[in-house]
């Protein structure tokens, strides 16, 4: 009797020591906008889209990143907002500003910004667009700077600050926010 018991506990146990030892072998927040070990890993964020009520005095239509947060809001008629969760800038790499949206892709390219480049020197000099790809299924480009709202394929970063100054957001969450933004779309980064 002891024996049916004991060997389904072993089996657990070892499973679960597989599990931890794997997941802290995989853990890494290198700098690169979504792609560490865990890139090709697919799955939901934690962090759901809802609509809510918003008070602030931005004009419908108006993206609204909140940094402290890690939410950003579309701002939507009759005081609401979609709010999604968002991965934002590490320590350091965070900044505000308004902007607007200058450029919409799909499964757009990464080609590393120099800067990027000089700090992590082993990454890959272009990547075409794709489900490998850190931009991941969308990509929207903020004025003049080097950052995007962008996919990503590590949901579980959302909600993080783990960029190197772009904002993460799911693959299914950026590609509702790319339908129903359009360039020339004012973007709003709080940061405080």
């Amino acid at each position: 009797m002891i024996r049916i018991f004991a060997a389904p506990i072993s089996a657990i146990a070892l499973l679960t020591a597989g599990v931890s030892g794997a997941f802290a072998e995989g853990f890494d927040t290198r700098d690169i906008m979504g792609g560490g070990p865990n890139f090709f890993r697919t799955g939901v964020s934690a962090i759901s889209r809802t609509t809510v009520t918003y008070t602030g005095t931005y004009a419908p239509g108006t993206i609204v990143v909140n940094t402290a947060e890690r939410r950003l809001y579309l701002v939507l008629p009759n005081g609401q907002a979609l709010r999604y969760g968002i991965g934002v800038g590490r320590d350091g790499f965070r900044w505000g500003g308004v902007h607007r949206i200058t450029a919409k892709k799909e499964w757009p390219d990464w080609t590393p910004p120099s800067q990027m480049l000089a700090r992590r020197p082993d990454l890959p000099r272009h990547m075409r667009g794709g489900i490998e790809n850190p931009l991941g299924a969308r990509a929207m480009y903020l004025g003049s700077t080097l950052y995007r709202i962008h996919g990503s394929n590590e949901p579980e970063t959302i909600g993080q600050a783990v960029s190197s100054g772009c904002f993460r957001m799911t693959n299914d969450d950026v590609t509702d926010l790319y339908g129903r933004v359009s360039v020339g779309t004012t973007v709003v980064v709080l940061n405080n």
